[in-house]
């Protein structure tokens, strides 16, 4: 039998007084969320890479502040027949086939020229990060899943915000602010969190002098206007970043943290991704004002506030705010 004699795997061995209820599930809970395969009771197994080790050592912390025992080992020397076996407590072959059946029939759902709400679409985001997160040892499952909700993803998109830009390649130069004061932009009718934000930033910290045209059919974008979030405009979708990402960087705001983490609000909203704390809440608050509000200019303006009120406290030094 061959011996892997680097060591692959790390073991975390607990003990805790029976009357420690809630610390063991605490504790059981964080070890689940990590992906941890569990041996024997108090007994459980990460492959050793990345922070598995840092894991396992907090969980052991927590386990001795809570007056219990851990100790964390590596194995030192494995076969390869127990390599397998402990790989095989990682297989995550069963949750990918229900994940993948899920995205099968969101597909279906859409070739039918139905929508998908967002909300349902967030929640398989996390389902497949979180999924992703445990897989130690990605097969060719994972790449089937990757690629469905990548396809979902853009046919979601396309189907529940006509005319949202495609992402295009490319360098973004900087420029200067003074260069573009008192000038029409432009931008798609009806706009969404993208497009309010970039907006309001446009207003706030590059151009406070500038009129904001609504179009109808983007592709009437006169041609004297700075276009924005549209496919073909000046300032869009470059990359991994929205526009108003886009709109940060072109312009040197990325080292204000405020409106980097306005950004990244924006950013979950308008593509997904890294979960934030405020979107619902702000998703919630902007659909309500665009339901109610049918002129643009007014939903700016009453956008304009709720995103002044999120600089304010995004600028706050944490612990001020009361």
């Amino acid at each position: 039998m061959d011996v892997i004699t680097r060591p692959a795997w790390l073991v975390l061995v607990i003990s805790l007084p029976g009357r420690r209820g809630t610390a063991r599930m605490r504790v059981w809970r964080a070890l689940r969320g990590l992906g941890a395969a569990v041996l024997r009771d108090g007994v459980y197994l990460l492959p050793q890479a990345g922070t598995a080790r840092a894991a396992f050592e907090e969980q052991a912390q927590a386990i001795r502040s809570a007056g219990g025992a851990a100790h964390v080992l590596p194995l030192e020397q494995t076969t390869s027949e127990q390599d397998l076996a402990f790989r095989e407590f990682f297989n995550r072959g069963a949750e990918y086939a229900s994940l993948i059946g899920k995205l099968q029939k969101f597909r279906t759902t859409l070739a039918k020229r139905r929508g998908i709400p967002v909300n349902t679409l967030r929640a398989v985001r996390r389902e497949f990060d979180a999924l992703r997160a445990t897989d130690f040892f990605p097969g060719p499952a994972a790449g089937q899943a990757t690629q469905l909700l990548v396809e979902l993803e853009a046919q979601a998109a396309a189907k529940n915000a006509p005319g949202e830009p495609n992402a295009r390649a490319g360098h973004i130069a900087r420029l200067e602010a003074s260069a573009y004061r008192a000038r029409t932009w432009a931008t798609r009718a009806r706009p969404w969190v993208d497009r309010l934000a970039s907006a309001w930033l446009i207003k706030r910290f590059i151009d406070p002098k500038a009129r904001i045209l609504w179009l109808p059919d983007p592709k009437r974008c006169p041609k004297r206007a700075l276009g924005f979030d549209f496919d073909g405009a000046t300032f869009t979708h470059v990359g991994a970043r929205v526009t108003f990402e886009t709109l940060l960087a072109s312009f040197g705001l990325e080292s204000d943290a405020a409106l980097t983490r306005v950004g990244n609000l924006v950013h979950c909203l308008d593509v997904g991704g890294v979960p934030q704390a405020e979107a619902q809440g702000l998703a919630a608050i902007l659909a309500g004002a665009r339901k109610r509000l049918k002129k643009d200019d007014v939903l700016l303006a009453e956008s304009m506030k709720i995103f002044d009120h999120l600089y304010v406290a995004y600028s706050e030094k944490p612990g001020t705010i009361p």
